[in-house]
């Protein structure tokens, strides 16, 4: 199993280097490693985006939501190419084997992925604790949702396109990253899910506003508390993260870049 490379300090959208330590340490001091990568995803918003942002505006799609021209073909596109990223990561993580056992925190064995934490000794009293912390059935998938508003659109007399390079691109890499890579497979994961929460719930509402009639699509809807659903993940990869060497957490936060690129590329779709 690959577990990362050396670790590099990320560049701003300026072209200089943004320390990596400083964004850990100022998250540390508060939860967890969840902290850490929201801290570093933060920063790759434009100001538009998020006011922690620091990235310069390069595209439409880096603009705020409010400004965007939106087509129904677009969005067609768009929700067709999230489908295939959402069914593919949870794909992965249904097939996922056993990722990583804790043995009273020394000795830890790792298998092919990190994508599940099946067993988590605690010894206390000559009694074994097993401690649950998959991820699957987290209340955050979407492709159940994202499948039904396809259908809706079709049932409106729309055409339902093929997923296009940027969508099959990115499901490849998400493919190959589970089988070697499980720190920056994580971090994808996160950025995903979190993601579209977020930013991803403002960017339907306006989409809806312009081009729906303000109907709220299925893809934008959660079954139970969403904020109780983001809280179960956070400490579940908190806990993946936990005996993470620091090299592998930097590993995981160097990925950011990365997911931002394939998940922007879908996300312009919406414009084209």
């Amino acid at each position: 199993m690959v577990l990362g490379s050396k670790t590099q300090l990320p560049t701003t959208s300026h072209g200089g280097p943004e320390p990596l330590k400083a964004v850990v340490a100022a998250a540390e001091e508060r939860r967890g490693f969840v902290d850490e990568m929201r801290a570093v995803a933060m920063k790759l918003h434009t100001k538009e985006q998020a006011k922690e942002g620091e990235k310069e505006v390069k595209g439409p799609e880096e603009m705020s939501p409010a400004k965007w021209e939106p087509s129904v073909e677009g969005y067609l596109k768009f929700l067709v190419d999230s489908k295939l990223v959402y069914d593919t990561l949870e794909r992965i993580v249904d097939e996922a084997p056993v990722a990583y056992c804790r043995v009273d925190r020394h000795l830890r064995i790792k298998a092919i992925s990190a994508l599940v934490i099946c067993l988590s000794f605690l010894i206390t009293n000559h009694l074994v604790g097993i401690v649950d912390a998959e991820f699957r059935n987290t209340g955050l998938e979407r492709s159940e949702s994202l499948a039904t508003d396809l259908e809706w659109f079709k049932e409106q007399g729309h055409l339902i396109p093929k997923p296009s390079a940027a969508g099959l691109t990115y499901a490849t890499f998400l493919e190959e990253l589970a089988k070697k890579d499980p720190q920056a497979f994580i971090c994808h994961f996160y950025n995903v899910y979190f993601a579209h929460s977020a930013g991803g719930r403002m960017i339907g509402k306006k989409v809806a506003e312009k081009i729906l009639n303000k109907k709220e699509l299925e893809f934008y809807k959660w079954d139970g508390n969403l904020r109780q659903l983001l809280q179960n993940v956070r400490d579940k990869l908190n806990l993946v993260a936990e005996n993470w060497t620091r090299e592998e957490k930097n590993h995981c936060l160097e990925e950011t870049q990365k997911s931002f690129k394939y998940s922007g590329q879908i996300l312009r779709l919406i414009l084209s």
